[in-house]
């Protein structure tokens, strides 16, 4: 964690991802819902003054005709007996010719300037519009009426204004209204998700509960029944690296016990060669070549063990880059020249281009250890025989041959064991494990068989190794 950052949590991000959108919608559905009363209110305001402005114009009498007609006008109790129980806002009219004679009303209410829509909402010649009069904003109905009778015609302008008073209250009320009811609305949906939240990440708290309560050499695998299937990848990836970690720690106790072990012993006599020349037991010539042989052997079964461990280890590391085997195994052939001419070995090697996916020093010490061990059985002037190619089922197949002694069923089982050797011959017994362990980390297949006589070659026994082509 950088920078003293909190780190994000599952829950927090489930509920912010909700809720947040979910509260941009209710703020939106609000301010939606409140626009629409109160356009609902405004109208029902409008056809109030409306109708007051209709009875207004029922008693309208006319003399003269056009521009000469005169008007008069007497304005009924019922003209304004829609606003009579409203003490908040109040109520202006004036009547007018279409010129702007006063006829009737508050002289000083201002004259219509507007145009009557070309398709009014209502049966009428009628223009809403909002104004100022004596420093409130007022809302104003403009009836534009033909009137007629038989001493006259023309055509009157009606205009009845009303404070805003009344209709702000409403709009108050509506908004605090839906305000209230969208706020319910927010906090049960708010419970819901909280809850959902809750329910739905409560897996994912049992499941790290148990890891947390699991004792440290525990690696059984999770279980999975009962979970969501989000969850089964995660177990699943789960159970596979405690899979590995616990091959390893097991690996890395079995290294030390048998290093322990086997080590235990070449050092003893050691200690004991060294304490029989100090005495002047032997020769010291004699001596001092025992324990060169002691430690050579100490040295050879160290080095093999810590290449046993390596193989382990890079077992565990990233995909190898492509290697060509047939140039590991020349090379490796060409560094163990001089064992094969100790012994005068007829040694050939055949090899075509393969290329495998593998790290360059698991495949030289896969062949480095098949070889060494076919030198060190084939007997004086025997022949050893290598070929590198591709078997039938297309994959990387690498042969060693020697002349010797036949293997029995037992003994071939056995040799591939960590610290088993064949009777009568020196070392630590680990060369076939190591082969064995880096074939299985190449995903291949490694077997030792007895081949019988053939031409002018003796039996012996043969290690044959299939490795995936790349």
């Amino acid at each position: 964690m950088k920078g003293g950052a909190r780190p994000a949590s599952l829950r927090r991000t489930l509920l912010l991802g909700i809720l947040l959108p979910v509260l941009g919608l209710v703020a939106l559905n609000t301010f939606s819902l409140y626009r629409e009363a109160l356009d609902t209110a405004t109208t029902a305001y409008d056809r109030t003054l409306l109708a007051s402005a209709k009875t207004i114009s029922e008693q309208i009498d006319v003399n003269g005709f056009d521009d000469e007609a005169v008007f008069t006008a007497r304005v009924p109790y019922a003209a304004l007996e829609a606003f009579e129980a409203d003490n908040q806002s109040r109520l202006f009219y004036k009547v007018s010719s279409l010129k702007g004679s006063l006829v009737s009303g508050y002289e000083d209410l201002p004259m219509w300037v507007g145009e009557v829509p070309l398709r009014p909402a209502y049966a009428a010649l009628v223009d809403f519009y909002d104004d100022q009069y004596r420093g409130s904003p007022v809302r104003v109905a403009a009836l534009v009426q033909p009137v007629a009778s038989t001493r006259g015609r023309g055509i009157a302008v009606i205009q009845v204004a009303e404070t805003l008073e009344l209709r702000e209250t409403l709009a108050r009320d509506m908004l605090i209204g839906t305000l209230w009811r969208q706020g319910l609305l927010l906090l049960v949906i708010a419970l819901v998700v909280v809850w959902v939240v809750q329910r739905a990440t409560r897996p994912v708290r049992t499941l790290s509960a148990q890891l947390q309560l699991r004792p440290e050499n525990d690696f059984t695998p999770l279980p999975s029944e009962g979970l969501p299937r989000e969850l089964w990848p995660l177990v699943k990836a789960t159970n596979q690296l405690m899979g590995r970690l616990n091959q390893l720690l097991d690996h890395q106790r079995r290294f030390v016990r048998d290093t322990s072990h086997q080590l235990r012993t070449p050092l003893a006599v050691l200690k004991a060669q060294v304490q029989s020349a100090k005495r002047g037991d032997q020769p010291p010539d004699d001596a001092y070549r025992e324990i060169e042989q002691t430690v050579d052997r100490a040295t050879r079964m160290a080095n093999q063990m810590l290449a046993l461990a390596k193989v382990e280890q890079l077992r565990e590391q990233a995909q190898a880059l492509p290697s060509r085997l047939d140039e590991c195994v020349r090379q490796v052939a060409l560094d163990l020249a001089p064992l094969v001419a100790d012994k005068d070995i007829d040694f050939d090697i055949q090899t075509e281009p393969v290329t495998v996916q593998a790290h360059d020093w698991m495949l030289n010490e896969l062949f480095r250890n098949l070889l060494h061990n076919a030198v060190k059985h084939t007997p004086d002037n025997g022949r050893l025989r290598v070929e590198v190619g591709r078997s039938l089922g297309e994959q990387a197949m690498l042969r060693v041959r020697n002349e010797g002694t036949s293997l029995s069923p037992g003994q071939i089982e056995r040799l591939f064991q960590p610290f088993a050797a064949t009777g009568g011959q020196q070392g630590a017994g680990l060369g076939l494990a190591i082969c064995q362990s880096i074939v299985e980390a190449l995903d291949g297949r490694i077997e030792l068989v007895n081949v019988a006589a053939r031409g002018d070659e003796a039996a012996g026994v043969e290690a044959r190794v299939w490795l995936p082509l790349l």
